[in-house]
């Protein structure tokens, strides 16, 4: 799986959460409120036609961070991926670099509940517990599903 592919199945995941309505939870607090703060990868799974595949490994490592006025970071890869042999970045080859970048994604954006998107997933939110269960994707038949657990 390509570096962009990797990026763009992580937005998806992040993006879904746009055509969620507030009241799906049913607690006192607005989704949007519920969802602020740092949430730890627990397991990331690509549903496939043929199956499951796990681009970060059955113990992925990984954070998803929404902020209250609407921005979000999420960075996550493989805990077994190849290290870079020096941590100067231009001594790196770019071999090794893609090596080691082809298990892991990291991107940020902006994030809102209840706007007009294309993309959706469904999310559910109970206790610490977050699952996003992304959309099919058209083009390569592929749904992303993601648990997260309430950093501490």
């Amino acid at each position: 799986m390509n570096r962009r592919r990797i990026l763009s199945i992580s937005a998806m995941t992040v993006f879904g959460l746009a055509l969620v309505p507030g009241s799906a939870v049913g607690q006192e607090k607005s989704l949007k409120d519920q969802l602020v703060g740092s949430w730890i990868l627990v397991s990331t799974e690509t549903m496939t036609q043929s199956g499951k595949r796990y681009p970060y490994g059955t113990d992925p490592r990984g954070i998803l961070i929404f902020d209250a006025i609407g921005r979000y970071a999420v960075v996550q890869g493989r805990i077994d991926r190849p290290k870079l042999k020096s941590a100067v970045r231009r001594d790196v080859t770019k071999e090794e670099f893609g090596a080691a970048a082809l298990e892991f994604a990291a991107n940020f954006g902006t994030w809102a509940v209840n706007t007009d998107t294309i993309t959706t997933a469904s999310i559910s939110l109970v206790g610490d517990t977050l699952r996003l269960n992304g959309e099919l994707n058209p083009a390569t038949g592929e749904r992303v599903n993601a648990v997260y657990r309430r950093a501490k």
